[in-house]
């Protein structure tokens, strides 16, 4: 309830004009938000409620009876929007008639404001009796507070349920842990969404009611610490988004997180998800911790009484502690601090307990972490040899790693061995590429890398690259350039020496050049893969980005990584491997085609016609079929290919587009490899994709009509507008070609336009490497003249603005 000075100005009549009129007032007022608005918003509609209720029930004459609220209106946390959580509460003497018109009399107020209801009337019995048919009611009547009416309907029935709550915790609790992992699999996990619940995402307001129920029960209790200020944050950002859409809606939608970012006195839509990131992980983090405990607890008591049956009067042996580390044990299941720790003596002792828990799979004892960060000796700088090691074996331990390092940054230690690690900690990454936020990123770049380790001669090496890579978001300009000094800084401080240093430094900034290369420039240009041999600089550090790529590309999420971008990253490296131990081929020497290729230009040739081949893929591969089509050289063919693929519904993930020049042979045959899925449905026929790329070819198929047709039939979708298409001319990269590249929204038929775009200006397309990443699209083009000679300056300034314009 609302203090007195706090309501005056509030105070509403028992209309629903009075009371309209009061909520605007108090919504509006800009000095007011948080706990003192939700909790001044709940006083004011107890006082319209008690005004209603009061005079329903002497017009009704009905006597025992009581209003309750229950749920989040019985914790006081109304958001604008929150819907009404309420229960007439009654002895069961009154004539139902009578009742009802109470009821009605209660309920039309509150629809006629157009406010959401969650309604029923029942018995002290009835409640209790249907709490025990229905967890989620009564997860409610354990918030249950008296707005109006006989309070003592509501004490009588508040002491049961509660009772009722603690004597079936054993089975109440298992089946509410059971709905909450329900839920965050529907939901996802409210820290890495770009557009989160704020409710029913995990780590979200749902999860910090289960806690309060968990704590109910007195069978265990969550982790304080942060815990109200999280709750707090997630409320008022769900109170802004109130605000902002004038709707009873919890998810934080991209078009509107700049407006609630404004409302709360945040700098911008990164700065809001930060926080309700930073909100999610403490309730995502006691929540881990809680359930833990409560299993721990079930378990234990299922086994006392068998434990007394075969003891006695003896009572339980005292739990067994099997030594992990110097100073580590496990007990009961959680690695712990052994009796003999001296955090206040041993500064390696935190990073040694985090390892010895990772490789033994174990979780960390809370209690352990926050004696370590109220105890332990800083590390000195540099870090002595143990404590690198042991930095990296608990980088190396694989996925158990992600809990053990959540368990440390819940308590600050992380921040303290790594300082820098401040700044991408809960930091939202944009591209929708991206699964997880920039920290959880590095961490799954790790766990990725384990599995790795044996590929590389420096195993050491490829974790802290896999933990350092992206540390520069965060930073202004390049995040590769600048991770490359904090990488520097941070290796340093770990204790690597003046060479590792540098190969740190090195696969930081350019952490990106191996698959930014092998699907966006042509390999048979000389020059591309002298450029990577030049900027890697040695076999083995090569080795290691290598590995350190593919990591990193599993890391983000699957449209990242597949077997076609593996091959072309393989076959960069092998080339750039040959350059730095001097066994490349001759500078010009063309690829060697398949045989299979060799098939289908053999065929491509001896007919005048394409010849097509689609092939499925066995192998967990997240950018569908390839389909290879082999065209006798002329013009027109990439629009052409492009066009019948987008009105056969096939989306383009990437694409090879090279001139193969086959040995013994005359003539010249373009062979282009795409990697395709169907949009829905099952992938067209071979044939039917021939017979209409012949028409295309031949002009008798008009491909820019049907597909304007196609996009004048697609409905126009509300969103986040993108940011318009741009081509640039990419200097220095090949002395054989222009080298354009294209980046825009993935859309139906654009490399169709691009490629009639290219044709107007009558350029020839020498090779084209294509990728699609989630929403967007990365093109890279090498055009030369019908001679095959490079463009001139102006003529590639002027093509990169016509291809521009043509996707506008």
């Amino acid at each position: 309830m609302t203090s007195v000075e706090e309501s005056t100005d509030h105070t509403a009549d028992s209309g629903p004009g009075g009371y309209a009129a009061a909520r605007l007032r108090l919504l509006q007022e800009e000095s007011r938000s948080g706990p003192s608005r939700r909790s001044a918003l709940a006083g004011l509609t107890d006082e319209w409620l008690s005004a209603l209720f009061t005079t329903a029930a002497r017009e009704t004459g009905v006597r025992g009876a009581s209003l309750v609220a229950v749920g989040g209106y019985g914790r006081a946390e109304l958001s604008p929007r929150s819907d009404l959580d309420l229960v007439l509460l009654h002895d069961g003497k009154a004539e139902p008639r009578a009742l009802g018109a109470l009821a009605d009399r209660l309920w039309y107020p509150v629809w006629d404001l157009g406010l959401a209801l969650d309604h029923s009337v029942r018995t002290p019995a009835e409640a209790r009796k249907t709490a025990a048919e229905d967890l989620k009611v009564h997860l409610g009547l354990l918030d249950a507070r008296s707005v109006a009416g006989d309070a003592g309907l509501l004490a009588g029935l508040r002491t049961s349920v509660l009772a009722d709550w603690r004597n079936q915790a054993a089975k109440r609790l298992p089946q509410l842990h059971s709905l909450c992992r329900d839920r965050a699999e529907r939901s996802g996990e409210l820290r890495f969404l770009l557009e989160p619940d704020l409710k029913e995402a995990r780590g979200g307001l749902r999860d910090i009611t289960a806690l309060r129920a968990v704590a109910a029960s007195w069978l265990a209790d969550a982790p304080r610490e942060g815990l109200a200020q999280a709750r707090r944050r997630l409320l008022d950002a769900r109170d802004a988004l109130h605000l902002v859409t004038g709707r009873a809606t919890d998810r934080l939608s991209l078009q509107e997180q700049d407006q609630v970012a404004g409302r709360l006195g945040l700098l911008d839509a990164d700065a809001l998800l930060r926080e309700v990131y930073e909100a999610a992980r403490v309730v995502s983090y006691a929540g881990d911790v809680t359930w833990r405990e409560v299993g721990r607890v079930l378990r234990a008591r299922s086994a006392r009484p068998r434990l007394r049956g075969l003891l006695g009067t003896r009572g339980a042996p005292a739990a067994a502690r099997a030594p992990l580390a110097d100073g580590v044990v496990e007990s009961d299941g959680e690695a712990v601090l052994a009796l003999a720790a001296r955090p206040d003596r041993d500064p390696v002792l935190p990073i040694r307990f985090a390892a010895a828990a990772a490789q033994a799979g174990l979780p960390v004892s809370p209690h352990a972490v926050r004696r370590l960060a109220a105890q332990a000796k800083p590390l000195p700088v540099p870090w002595p040899a143990e404590a690198r090691e042991q930095l990296v074996t608990l980088l190396g331990a694989g996925e158990p790693t992600v809990a053990v390092w959540e368990a440390l940054e819940a308590e600050g230690l992380i921040g303290r061995l790594l300082p820098d690690w401040e700044r991408v900690r809960c930091r939202p990454q944009r591209n929708p590429v991206h699964t997880w936020t920039v920290d959880r990123h590095l961490i799954e770049t790790a766990v990725r890398a384990s599995a790795l380790t044996r590929r590389v001669g420096r195993p050491d090496l490829l974790l802290m690259a896999a933990l350092l890579h992206d540390i520069g978001k965060g930073w202004p300009g390049d995040h590769s350039v600048a991770g490359e000094t904090i990488a520097r800084d941070v290796a340093t401080r770990v204790g690597f020496d003046e060479r590792d240093v540098a190969v740190l430094g090195t696969l930081v900034r350019h952490h990106l050049l191996l698959i930014d290369t092998a699907t966006r420039r042509d390999l048979d240009d000389p020059a591309t893969v002298r450029t990577v041999a030049e900027a890697v600089g040695s076999v083995g550090t090569l080795e290691i980005l290598h590995a350190l790529t593919e990591a990193d590309a599993l890391a983000t999420g699957p449209a990242a990584w597949s077997a076609w971008r593996g091959s072309l990253v393989a076959d960069l490296v092998a080339r750039a491997a040959a350059v730095l131990r001097g066994t490349a081929p001759a500078a010009g020497e063309p690829e060697i085609p398949t045989a299979e290729q060799e098939r289908l230009a053999v065929e491509a040739l001896r007919t005048g016609e394409p010849v097509l081949a689609l092939q499925a893929r066995h192998e967990e591969d997240a950018v569908g079929v390839e389909l290879v089509v082999a065209v006798p050289d002329q013009p027109g063919v990439l629009p052409a290919v492009a066009g019948v693929l987008a009105l056969h519904r096939l989306t383009v993930r990437a694409a090879d587009l090279r001139s193969t020049e086959l040995p013994d042979r005359l003539g010249e045959v373009l062979v282009l490899r795409w990697r395709v899925a169907a949009e829905y449905g099952a992938l067209p026929q071979v044939a039917r994709l021939r017979t209409d790329l012949v028409r295309a070819l031949d002009g008798s198929l008009n491909v820019p009509a049907k597909l304007a047709d196609r996009e004048a039939a697609y409905p126009r979708r509300r969103g986040v507008v993108p940011p318009p298409p741009r081509v640039t001319v990419v200097a220095d990269v090949s002395s054989l070609a222009t080298v354009l590249e294209v980046r825009a929204p993935d859309a139906v038929g654009l490399l169709h336009r691009i490629g009639r775009a290219l044709e107007s200006r009558g350029v020839r397309v020498r090779s084209a490497h294509v990728s699609t990443l989630g929403a967007n699209a990365v093109d890279t083009l090498y055009v030369t003249t019908p001679e095959g000679k490079p463009l001139d300056a102006g003529e590639a300034t002027a093509l990169a603005g016509l291809v521009e314009s043509a996707l506008a």
